[in-house]
């Protein structure tokens, strides 16, 4: 797959919002940069995904993730991966490299056997966005591997066609699907997530909904800019 959807110097910023009693409140902050660099001088795209709790609501979860992803600019395949977090208490340090002319991963702990276009758990974001949902109806399954933990997981997003959403930023025309997850610290396995995605090229998440380990959680983008786009699909601010 070819990128038609991003451009270095993106950047998107979300707040967090927690669950409580059905109240919903601020408890945290996430942020996604891409930038262009080289990785053994393939041309890369490399994104930096941070996330953390608000210090008020660390006593509830305490949530310091980074994750890194450097992915080839002609065809959106992962070559390294660098994930460090720190939620409730589970820290892990992952550094993985894929070799695509192999078909291999080589992490900590030795090397692993990968499919035809597989993707890490940043990348993935980014290869969804250039999906062309004009090609599928409500309902369809859109597949893809992830390799995570050392395992490779068959995993799908599942489109569930157009709406208009209000968010805490604004309203907006908007592409709805669920991806399958894979059991993690924080998220449920399952189709337990539903994503809002800008229905113009860009195709950046607006809205997460999901529950998590304790509670549910509400994601509403706030801020973008150099989207390679304009985004049109913004029909009123809040």
């Amino acid at each position: 797959m070819t990128n038609k959807a991003f451009k270095p110097g993106e950047v998107i910023t979300y707040n967090v919002f927690y669950a409580v009693a059905g109240i919903y409140v601020n408890a945290g902050t996430a942020t996604f940069s891409l930038t262009e660099e080289k990785v053994n001088n393939i041309p890369a795209y490399h994104v930096v995904g941070e996330g953390r709790t608000n210090s008020g609501y660390d006593w509830i979860f305490k949530v310091r993730d980074r994750y890194e992803s450097y992915f080839d600019t002609s065809n959106l395949q992962p070559l390294k991966f660098i994930r460090n977090v720190d939620e409730g208490g589970y820290k892990k340090v992952e550094n993985v490299t894929f070799n695509q002319q192999t078909n291999t991963a080589i992490t900590n702990e030795g090397v692993f056997k990968l499919p035809n276009c597989v993707q890490d758990v940043l990348s993935s974001v980014y290869y969804a966005r250039n999906i062309d949902f004009n090609k599928y109806k409500p309902g369809d399954k859109i597949p893809f591997s992830m390799f995570l933990d050392n395992e490779v997981y068959d995993l799908y997003i599942r489109y569930l066609g157009r709406e208009t959403i209000k968010t805490r930023y604004g309203k907006f025309h908007a592409i709805k699907f669920k991806p399958l997850l894979v059991k993690g610290t924080i998220f449920e396995g399952g189709e337990k997530m539903t994503v809002w995605v800008t229905d113009d090229p860009n195709h950046f998440p607006v809205r997460i909904e999901s529950p998590i380990a304790v509670g549910s959680i509400k994601v509403d983008m706030m801020g973008y800019r150099n989207n390679r786009y304009p985004v049109s699909s913004l029909i009123s601010f809040r």
